[in-house]
């Protein structure tokens, strides 16, 4: 009895002994090993992405706008005297020049009036010579001479007026240009206190590009820069700002800006389609392919860079010109790795592997299709 309990207390410390070995000496086997590997395989393996280094160099911006042609001067010749229109010098589509008499009004007595104020100088004009000689020999107070003088010049200046009023019964072209429009007919009546229209007169040459432009686009522009202007037809032209107004369209909140043309042959018709472009001034920009880009959380358009750490930092940028495959941007720091393959896979903080790729190539085929707008 007693050996078979001296034999149970044996097995039991015989137990407990070899559990204890296992905690206060523990040793590595071939499973421990096995298990702790993927672990440490795990802990040792980053995510692998693209890096190009940024090389910011000046790049000119275009203002791209769509507009319209607008007539330098536009306008409608009234009549400035009574009468009856009884010729009409001109039709649609005619060349005027400044001073081409464009319709003849009816005499209405005006020659008759010039005649009779001729004859009314001339009458005085007799009179002050004859009067002078009298007051030079005093038989005549100088006070007399005084009184002729003034009658003589009262007759010049009805003369005067009386020419004026023959010449209002010719209706003139105000400015060089071309004839748009004749909406009169010999015979008809044109009276002074209406205004009748006789004709309209456009000048073309030069001939303006007008566009609106956003207020947050007016500091770039100033008098007398460039642009190229392409219309509808597939014709170009260049030209140079003369006007930036000060005051915003209520409505849209945008700027009247005009582009002259020179049109000296009067090919470039009034309220044709154009397209704009301006040159701006250049910024520090870097050049990255399409897909590079991406959005923060927050909703901000930029790139993902590796910092010298190797973390991912997110940069915003602003776009200074956009292509077909690649788009230039400012923002970035000179040599910062931007992320151009994996950047939506991998979050702000996050350490990673990078490898350098080229940056894009320039390539002929490629050219600009938008620009800030």
């Amino acid at each position: 009895m007693k050996a078979a309990r001296f034999a149970a207390v044996g097995i039991v410390v015989a137990a407990v002994g070899w559990i204890a070995s296992g905690h206060l000496f523990p040793h590595d086997s071939a499973e421990s090993r096995a298990a702790a590997r993927p672990a440490e395989a795990e802990a040792a393996k980053l995510f692998r992405v693209a890096v190009m280094n940024a090389d910011v160099v000046p790049r000119s911006r275009k203002l791209v706008l769509s507009g319209r042609t607008e007539a330098d001067k536009k306008m409608m010749v009234t009549a400035r005297a009574d009468g009856i229109i009884s010729e009409l010098k001109v039709k649609r589509g005619d060349l005027v020049k400044k001073g081409d008499v464009i319709a003849v009004l009816s005499d209405e007595a005006r020659e008759a009036r010039v005649a009779q104020a001729q004859a009314m100088l001339s009458q005085r004009k007799t009179e002050l010579e004859a009067r002078m000689k009298l007051v030079a020999q005093g038989m005549l107070p100088k006070l007399e001479a005084v009184n002729l003088e003034t009658q003589f010049r009262a007759a010049e200046s009805g003369l005067a007026a009386a020419e004026a009023e023959r010449e209002r019964g010719f209706v003139r072209a105000p400015w060089s240009g071309v004839v748009n429009d004749v909406p009169v007919e010999i015979g008809q009546a044109a009276f002074s206190m209406a205004g009748r229209e006789i004709a309209q007169i456009v000048a073309l040459d030069p001939m303006l590009a007008v566009v609106e432009v956003a207020e947050r686009k007016m500091g770039g522009l100033k008098l007398g820069d460039e642009g190229d202007i392409r219309l509808v037809t597939g014709a170009t032209a260049k030209g140079k700002i003369r006007f930036i107004s000060r005051t915003a369209s209520a409505a849209t909140r945008t700027y009247r800006v005009d582009i002259e043309i020179p049109n000296p042959d009067a090919t470039i018709p009034d309220g044709i389609t154009t397209e704009v472009s301006i040159p701006l001034s250049a910024v520090p920009a870097v050049r990255v392919p399409r897909s590079a880009l991406t959005f923060a959380s927050g909703g901000d358009l930029g790139v993902r860079i590796v910092d010298a750490e190797g973390k991912v930092v997110f940069v915003p940028v602003t776009v200074v010109e956009d292509e077909q495959q690649t788009m230039w941007v400012g923002g970035v720091a000179k040599g910062a790795r931007i992320i151009v393959q994996g950047q939506d896979f991998v979050r702000e903080g996050q350490k990673v592997e990078s490898v350098e790729t080229e940056a894009p190539k320039d390539s002929p085929k490629e050219t600009p299709k938008t620009a800030a707008r």
